[in-house]
């Protein structure tokens, strides 16, 4: 019932010195590392999967199918270490050509493909301003330019229960397995499927050539996630259509960004391709240029944790802006100071609400100038599920 744990490092060899099974050394190979690997490719109804120690390790090694002097197309909105990994260490190190343009936009996609253009990479909805591209779209348009591009989603914003890109024919998922897969913030795992045989070769070359491979019990905490990842992933997006909507209601707030709010721009986008959304909600807080009101809102939370990272059982929330600093536009597009990226957890929807409540009102008791729309009761906050399905 329970997948045993293989410690071991090495596997006893047949008489004649040969492997008499797919394990003979653990960076080749390893019982619980594969049991996870298959779970993972079905939950993603994929052919192959091959596992990484982090998420940022699988996403190096399918960049590495990527050759001197030719191009990434990658969009302008996507995880802050991607772009370090591609202006850092891609551009300068392995002298590849990268392109950042914005993908709701197919005509800027269209332009941005060139004769040496080898990967498209984009996530959907995107980190952190939750833009949603249109998965097909884009696929349709990469294939009909050449059709030996790779593309590859990261769908770790949104997890395979409610998104599988691979029906979209692309070519890669990613996964950070650390957030939702996995779900209890205890571990570090990428992922990355496919139902290309060769692509999974390079796959399994990246993690046997260069030790890219995770710990045994660390495949067996993933495993275990899997099996609740259903009903978190319920959970979860129950919790946020009601703070979503709570937070639309308050003048502290600027602008919220959800998939599922009809006020989204990309709302039916999102509706085509997916069967619900996870807990992640961005927002802004209004009249905040300086992102002092935003640092005072965050210093007040009191359930809600002041953290990086997502997909945990606790709230987690965290300023945006940060890890954007060193990077100019458009890669900056919509990062702002007041700009809030919040992951909602499995607590309690109402203690959820009511912490942020408390915390905007410090701002309002600090200003002076603003006033909550919400009121002091919102226990009859009805939760709108406007998705397909579950």
């Amino acid at each position: 019932i329970i997948p045993p744990i293989s410690l071991s490092t090495t596997f006893k060899l047949a008489p004649s010195g040969k492997a008499d099974s797919p394990y003979y050394y653990t960076e080749a190979g390893n019982p619980t590392r594969t049991a996870l690997e298959e779970n993972l490719a079905a939950l993603e109804n994929a052919g192959h999967c091959r596992i990484f120690p982090s998420g940022m390790a699988a996403i190096f090694s399918i960049t590495m199918l990527v050759k001197s002097g030719e191009h990434i197309l990658a969009d302008e909105d996507i995880y802050a270490d991607t772009i370090s990994l591609i202006k850092k260490i891609l551009q300068p190190t392995h002298r590849i050509e990268i392109t950042f343009t914005e993908f709701t936009d197919i005509n800027a996609v269209k332009k941005s493909l060139k004769e040496n253009t080898k990967l498209v990479l984009f996530e959907s909805p995107t980190n952190p301003t939750l833009k949603v591209i249109d998965i097909e779209e884009v696929t349709k348009a990469v294939k009909n330019f050449n059709k030996d591009i790779f593309v590859v989603v990261d769908n770790t914003f949104i997890s395979p229960y409610f998104q599988r890109p691979l029906s979209f024919d692309v070519d890669m998922v990613i996964h950070s397995c650390t957030k939702y897969i996995n779900g209890h913030a205890d571990v570090l795992m990428g992922a990355v499927m496919t139902n290309c045989e060769k692509l999974d070769q390079h796959l399994y070359q990246m993690q046997k050539c260069t030790g890219s491979v995770p710990s045994a019990f660390d495949c067996y905490l993933v495993m275990r996630g899997t099996k609740t990842l259903h009903v978190r992933m319920r959970t979860h997006m129950e919790n946020a259509i009601a703070v979503a909507k709570f937070l639309e209601t308050c003048n502290q707030i600027e602008k919220v960004l959800y998939p599922l709010l009809e006020s989204h721009p990309q709302h039916q986008i999102h509706m085509k391709q997916a069967r619900g959304m996870s807990g992640m909600i961005s927002f802004y807080i209004k009249d905040d240029e300086d992102g002092s009101a935003t640092k005072m809102f965050l210093n007040n939370l009191q359930l809600i944790q002041n953290a990086t990272s997502l997909g945990a059982a606790e709230s987690l929330i965290v300023r945006c802006d940060m890890k954007y600093e060193e990077f100019s536009p458009p890669l900056r597009k919509g990062v702002a100071n007041n700009l809030v990226r919040l992951s909602v957890g499995l607590e309690e929807k109402e203690d959820i609400i009511e912490d942020l409540k408390q915390a905007l009102d410090s701002i309002t008791d600090a200003s002076g100038n603003l006033e909550s729309k919400s009121g002091d009761n919102h226990s009859d906050f009805e939760l709108i599920n406007s998705t397909k399905g579950d």
